[in-house]
């Protein structure tokens, strides 16, 4: 049986995990039952890939919506998604924009920091990244996108 002692004295020494090792934070809010933003992801007709990166999100326990538009670039200039960093997809989670192909432990650092910006993009549909076939190249580098639509390294993953 959980007492209130056993739950309190839990949820303590989760907090203290993830003070000292912060890379636990993105498993440590999701495994505390923190709500995962529903994601509305819009793709080119007719793009395989897209679909794939669709039931990735979907298999790291995400709710999302695909829609196919012929405005994806518009979508991604309004959003403030540079060109060359522009992917083959956009979508909305939680007040931030995704283009192309993040992996999942970029979308989780950045829905735990919550840091003040547009989003994340990985450029390019590099072979080996979330559903993309082939094998990984080379390290993926993930860009955030300031508010000014500047782009910065995020994390190479």
């Amino acid at each position: 049986m959980i007492t209130r002692r056993v739950l309190l004295a839990s949820a303590a020494f989760g907090a203290a995990a993830i003070i000292l090792d912060g890379s636990l934070v993105g498993r440590a809010a999701i495994a505390a039952g923190s709500a995962k933003p529903l994601i509305a992801l819009f793709k080119n007709p007719g793009c395989g890939c897209c679909e794939e990166y669709a039931a990735y999100l979907r298999q790291h326990g995400f709710t999302v919506t695909v829609r196919e538009t012929d405005k994806l670039a518009d979508m991604s200039t309004k959003a403030g998604i540079p060109a060359e960093l522009e992917g083959c997809h956009i979508a909305f989670l939680g007040g931030y924009v995704v283009s192309g192909h993040v992996p999942i432990e970029a979308i989780d650092k950045l829905l735990v920091e919550r840091p003040q910006l547009k989003g994340l993009a990985l450029p390019g549909m590099p072979l080996g990244s979330p559903g993309m076939s082939g094998a990984k190249q080379e390290p993926f580098k993930v860009y955030t996108v300031g508010s000014d639509s500047k782009a910065e390294l995020y994390m190479t993953i």
